[in-house]
């Protein structure tokens, strides 16, 4: 199977014209490209140690990035990239897409590749641009019966409401990662009216919980969920993640984010279903789940891709091609105390062929 990986920041969306749709004054530029990168090279390591693809790695043309022998190196002159994606998609059996949501730059790539007859292994663009904003998610999501933080929307310039309840979080409704969150407990000062629309919510108490879930035919089928762990210095960013508490947690997690990705997907039922999505929740201290809410869903390839491919038995880029054809997913083998940090380091690709 011819297989094209495609990352924004490093296939050269980082050089391109999108790169100010994107990225706005106080943006963490770094921690956007670091985990670009991370998860750049955990999916083509990744689908080269399956040993049944033939994969092609989009790289902008001037960063010094080292692919294993395996994969093939399509260089990307510069503003270019949209171009160079849609090329290669033509030439390949399937394309692994991650982008930011943000502006529609993801959605607008995907677009783009089926409008010219390639395949992305990933969600409908519906649902990608409904996942894209942090509002409309939430909506659609509680319209299903799904929990989800109180909060509101607030239009670019807005002030904060006087009387809101705090300690409260403020997010950009079309935004990546950590960017542009700001956090307000009791007795801080309020911060400026942010100069793009935001979502301002009551912050909940517990354990910030990733779900990596894989999308096909037969369904959402819940792969690993994750305790995430944040650097709050200088900015918070995503560090990576590690074991829940208990069977309990993993079952309830696992179960709230099926319901959400389920949720987002029936707005579109005869929309092609495929790909890996991200869902990030809280999960509270009541056994019975009461507490526990969904915050949002990323429908694309998530960092802690990073850490699940390092310690999977099997390729996950295999898993993503046989949930978007119907074929069963086997559970998940992580081990015992599995944990993983996202680093600056650049990993080290496997040479050796993975799996049972």
């Amino acid at each position: 199977m011819r297989l094209v990986i495609y990352e924004w920041c490093c296939s050269g969306g980082l050089a391109g014209p999108d790169r100010e749709l994107v990225l706005h004054p106080g943006d963490d530029v770094s921690s956007l490209a670091r985990e670009g990168r991370a998860m750049f090279y955990a999916i083509v390591a990744d689908a080269v140690r399956d040993g049944g693809f033939d994969v092609a790695a989009l790289v902008d043309e001037s960063l010094p990035l080292d692919l294993p022998a395996a994969a093939r190196r399509v260089v990307v002159p510069r503003s270019r990239e949209a171009e160079m994606l849609v090329a290669a998609a033509l030439e390949a059996d399937g394309v692994i897409l991650v982008a930011p949501e943000t502006a529609g730059v993801l959605a607008a790539r995907v677009d783009a590749v089926r409008a010219a007859g390639g395949t992305v292994l990933g969600p409908a663009t519906a649902v990608i641009r409904l996942a894209a904003d942090k509002q409309a998610t939430i909506d659609a999501l509680a319209a299903a019966g799904v929990p989800v933080p109180a909060g509101r929307a607030l239009a670019a310039g807005e002030a904060w409401p006087v009387g809101f309840h705090l300690p409260a979080v403020r997010k950009a409704r079309a935004s990546t990662g950590c960017d542009g969150l700001v956090m307000v407990r009791p007795g801080d000062p309020l911060p400026c009216p942010a100069p793009v629309a935001t979502r301002l919510e009551a912050e909940r108490a517990g354990q910030p919980v990733g779900v990596s879930c894989l999308i096909g035919p037969s369904g959402v089928v819940p792969y690993a969920a994750l305790v995430q762990r944040f650097s709050l210095r200088p900015l918070p960013g995503y560090a990576g993640g590690g074991p829940l508490r208990s069977a309990n947690e993993q079952r309830r997690a696992e179960g709230l984010a099926v319901r959400a990705v389920e949720a987002l997907l029936r707005r579109d039922p005869d929309a092609a279903r495929a790909g890996w999505v991200g869902v990030d929740m809280i999960l509270g201290d009541r056994p019975d789940g009461l507490d526990d809410r969904v915050l949002e869903v990323n429908p694309r390839v998530t960092t802690s891709f990073v850490g699940l491919a390092a310690a999977a038995p099997a390729s996950l880029v295999r898993a993503i091609v046989d949930a978007a054809a119907g074929r069963e997913i086997g559970p998940t083998a992580l081990a015992a105390g599995f944990t993983f940090t996202i680093t600056d380091d650049v990993p080290d690709f496997p040479t050796r062929r993975a799996g049972p």
